[in-house]
């Protein structure tokens, strides 16, 4: 049977789950597992059921000697060996690759989003706010801009300075202003250059700006708001728009 792809995914995505299944394997204690992998005893059990969630990988006993001991099912052993062919297959990937620009290229070819709006950045700072981080993401040619996601959402993606991250955002979640106007305080603001306005009559406008560092945004926006801010090809125009609107993704 083929391995689901929700189940490929979400591996493909925590490879310290891949090391806790290794290591349940070696140990048979969820306590020594979580310690050889690095993880605490509640970070493990939390693992286990998530990964039990999508597939039965892991069968476990409360209590006795360890802390509880644990065996991988006979999926989760299908799993485990299949997870170690794809890292024998990606070190001949890397071998094969002529630069690394290629693998980059490669990356964002196969990300797939119904987000408009993905912006190459990588994080220059993180601020905790209790329960949310800020992340700020240089996008280049001095343009920033920040994401506010959960601290989970942080450690899930293993963020940390210098990580390479894409930024999604809905069209519709950007707000158009003219270039003089001042953006609303706590949002991002980028200016731009529009290339084209495209007119729905059944719906909002599409328009596209391109951004001084070569990125472009896609926007939307009703005709009458767009008359309002003097919005014309080649002409300037702000973008804002929330840092909770912002979706931080990370290159398998």
């Amino acid at each position: 049977m083929p391995l689901p792809t929700l189940l490929s995914q979400y591996l493909a995505r925590r490879p310290q789950r891949i090391e806790l299944l290794r290591h349940i394997a070696e140990q048979g204690s969820i306590t020594r597992a979580a310690k050889s992998a690095g993880m605490s005893y509640k970070g493990a059990w939390d693992a286990i059921d998530e990964l039990n969630n999508i597939a039965p990988l892991v069968d476990r006993s409360i209590g006795g000697k360890g802390g509880g001991g644990a065996r991988l099912s006979p999926e989760g052993e299908r799993v485990l060996r299949l997870y170690q062919k794809l890292q024998a297959l990606q070190a001949q990937v890397l071998e094969a690759a002529e630069d690394a620009s290629d693998l980059d290229l490669l990356g964002r070819l196969m990300l797939r989003t119904s987000a408009r709006n993905q912006l190459q950045g990588s994080v220059v700072g993180i601020d905790s706010r209790g329960r949310s981080d800020i992340v700020r993401l240089a996008l280049g040619g001095d343009l920033h801009l920040d994401a506010q996601i959960t601290h989970d959402s942080t450690l899930s993606l293993a963020l940390e300075i210098g990580s390479p991250v894409v930024a999604l955002i809905k069209a519709g979640w950007l707000q158009l202003l003219a270039a003089d106007q001042p953006a609303p305080q706590g949002h991002n603001s980028l200016s731009g250059i529009v290339q084209q306005i495209i007119d729905d009559p059944d719906g909002p406008s599409e328009v596209r700006i391109a951004l001084t560092n070569g990125q472009t945004l896609c926007a939307l926006s009703e005709a009458q708001h767009l008359a309002s801010i003097d919005a014309r090809v080649d002409g300037p125009l702000k973008v804002t728009f929330s840092p909770s609107y912002v979706l931080l993704g990370t290159q398998l």
